[in-house]
């Protein structure tokens, strides 16, 4: 099927089942799935910048459906959400501007190629030490409603890191946090919006992690909150990217068609595992995402 506004052709069905597939990754690990999208469509010879932008409007309605799901298990936020949705915004705008910025010199696919593989990998890394080690420490525990604590190898770093008197200093209780400062809050959700807004999607990929091992964040309370972020930040890129014409709203029509049944399919999975367990089966998940950008570049950018 052809779709005039990116000038691409790609069958309706391989657009509904990514869909359907990022919708349970969405919904289980509280990501956009812009690095399985982006990557998807990208596949199929649409350009970096439209491949972003539409992945951006796909997401806004599958991370509805599954916020709404895990707010009513108690696993969102509200009030890091809100605080985090300004931080990525602002990082948001940065990203697409400089996609607007390579887009003009001619190089935006081989650039946004090479940052993808390169963060997508580091991501994968990292979680895998991370959700390996705590796992063999014996410490992991099972998700419970009212348990706030969710142990992390990473974990010392991470007190560090709140213990840091940086004014104003704000409580988040929903996540079991006394005090952090809002300044360390923000700039998590800046540095995820600005790969949102120059890799796509709601960059769960990268903010979800980091609430976790920067923020302290319970996994499954990291997974809640940042879907319901991803609503209002990918409202916003979507908004600025369909400004810069980077939206093709038909091929995320057809993608969301299948991500808003996956999304609730990756919402009720959460319930049955603990923390590093869910961030140990992310891993594989960037490096398939970066596996999908190599082979794009290797093969000439498309099937």
């Amino acid at each position: 099927m052809f779709f005039p506004i990116s000038n691409t052709h790609i069958d309706p069905i391989y657009l509904a089942v990514v869909g359907f597939l990022i919708g349970i990754l969405g919904g289980f690990f509280g990501v956009g799935g812009s690095f399985i999208a982006g990557p998807a469509l990208r596949l199929m010879g649409m350009d970096w910048n439209y491949a972003v932008g539409t992945d951006l409007a796909h997401i806004v309605g599958k991370s509805i459906v599954a916020a709404r799901q895990h707010r009513t298990l108690g696993n969102v936020d509200l009030k890091l959400g809100f605080f985090m949705a300004f931080g990525t915004i602002g990082g948001a705008e940065c990203g697409a501007q400089l996609i607007q910025v390579l887009k003009r010199a001619g190089n935006v696919n081989t650039v946004v190629s090479w940052v993808a593989i390169v963060v997508y990998f580091s991501i994968a890394v990292f979680m895998l030490w991370e959700s390996q080690k705590t796992l063999r420490s014996g410490k992991e525990r099972l998700p419970s409603k009212h348990l706030k604590d969710d142990h992390s190898a990473f974990g010392p770093v991470t007190q560090k890191i709140q213990r840091l008197r940086i004014w104003p200093m704000i409580s988040l209780p929903t996540s079991g946090i006394q005090e952090i400062s809002l300044w360390t809050i923000l700039l998590v959700a800046f540095v995820g919006g600005f790969f949102s807004g120059f890799l796509g999607g709601g960059a769960g990929y990268i903010r979800m992690p980091s609430m976790v091992y920067v923020l302290g964040i319970p996994t499954h309370l990291a997974v809640g909150t940042d879907l319901f972020e991803i609503v209002i930040s990918a409202s916003y890129g979507t908004f600025t990217h369909a400004v810069k014409g980077n939206v093709d709203i038909l091929i995320a029509l057809v993608m969301h068609t299948g991500a808003v049944i996956g999304a609730q399919i990756g919402v009720v999975a959460t319930q049955y595992f603990a923390g590093p367990k869910i961030r140990l089966a992310f891993v594989p998940l960037p490096l398939l995402g970066a596996a999908i950008v190599v082979y794009t570049l290797v093969t000439g950018h498309k099937l």
